[in-house]
């Protein structure tokens, strides 16, 4: 068993936030030494948490479009890393999930990505996601850091979030499925075959 193996061991036997959990802990999480894109998102949805199959939803299928990959290339944890904001199912809020618990970044992720060193790009999918790894540098809006993200290349790409939910935002803002969706292709292409840094 490698560091990192027993890393994720580790991990998946948290139970730090339990009785805050509704559904229990679950932590779910993909990462391997040889990964070189971390995809970041705000914390696994409650068919995630009974599956154990990150971004295993519509919200799944619809990134896979943006990054255009299959299942088989998203799901390859020699080449994809997987660790959301929050690792469990945070329960339902008034307006979808709640937030993802504030534990968990920080407890995990600096550990995580010490053993994931070849890493070239890290997409920062929702406003938990960028808030965590921009900090200050994040801008007012979402839309306002997803329009400014030649400032976090090569590190970090911030994203939208892909849910159904936001189906307003990218009608409201076209350019993102213009400008973007082809930028992001390109960096993912360029990260997977060694030139993305």
């Amino acid at each position: 068993m490698t560091k990192l193996d027993a890393l994720v061991s580790e991990i998946r036997a948290c139970h730090l936030c339990e009785a805050n959990l509704p559904l229990g802990p679950r932590p779910i999480l993909r990462a391997s030494a040889t990964a070189r894109i971390l995809i970041v998102g705000q914390a696994p949805g409650r068919r995630v948490h009974e599956t154990g199959i990150p971004w295993n939803d519509v919200s799944g299928d619809r990134l896979r479009i943006w990054l255009q990959m299959t299942r088989e290339q998203f799901y390859d944890q020699r080449h994809i890393a997987i660790v959301p904001t929050g690792l469990c199912f945070p329960g339902s809020g008034a307006r979808g999930d709640a937030p993802p618990r504030p534990e968990c970044a920080p407890l995990w992720h600096p550990r995580l990505r010490e053993m994931m060193p070849k890493i070239q790009l890290t997409l920062l999918i929702g406003q938990y996601a960028q808030s965590y790894y921009l900090g200050k540098r994040r801008k007012k809006t979402l839309r306002e850091t997803v329009q400014m993200y030649q400032e976090y290349l090569p590190e970090f790409l911030p994203l939208p979030h892909p849910s159904p939910r936001n189906q307003l935002w990218l009608k409201q803002n076209p350019w993102f499925e213009k400008a973007v969706i082809p930028m992001l292709r390109e960096r993912v292409v360029m990260a997977l075959h060694g030139s993305g840094a």
